[in-house]
């Protein structure tokens, strides 16, 4: 009577350890595509956010470009015409966030990085682990009690 029992026992312990298992993975793999689709909305409003502000600097350089061509010609002196060259790198940089391949070789870039010289990545002090956190929440804690 007591190895039946015991069995049964024996039985419900397995499928609930292999439940809490499923359980456990499924939960790691919704994190994993909630993160993944926050990345991707992240990325997507900074795109968003670069296209808005080409439109801005766009009709302000095109105002710059025109108003210092003109002071440039009814002064006779080129040199009013400088401001358009920082102006311009800083507007072909927002173009290429915005429309051009600069994510695609930012993307590029970084993976080699990680490929090939991970340890630029590596932390201070190494990574954090549990005893780390525990030790500054200790001597941040003014409610701790010692056990």
């Amino acid at each position: 009577m007591g190895f039946i029992f015991s069995k049964s026992v024996n039985d419900r312990l397995a499928a609930q350890q292999e439940f809490m298992l499923m359980n456990s993975r499924l939960q790691l793999e919704r994190q994993l595509v909630m993160q993944n689709q926050m990345r991707e909305r992240q990325i997507a409003m900074q795109i968003a956010w670069t296209r808005e502000f080409i439109k801005y600097f766009g009709t302000f350089f095109g105002l710059a470009a025109v108003g210092l061509t003109a002071g440039a010609i009814k002064k006779k002196k080129p040199a009013v015409l400088l401001p358009i060259i920082p102006l311009s790198f800083i507007f072909a940089y927002q173009y290429d966030m915005g429309y051009g391949t600069l994510l695609q070789r930012m993307k590029g870039e970084a993976e080699n990085i990680l490929d090939t010289e991970s340890a630029l990545l590596e932390l201070p002090k190494g990574p954090l682990t549990y005893e780390d956190l525990e030790k500054i929440r200790r001597s941040q804690s003014k409610f701790f009690i010692e056990k």
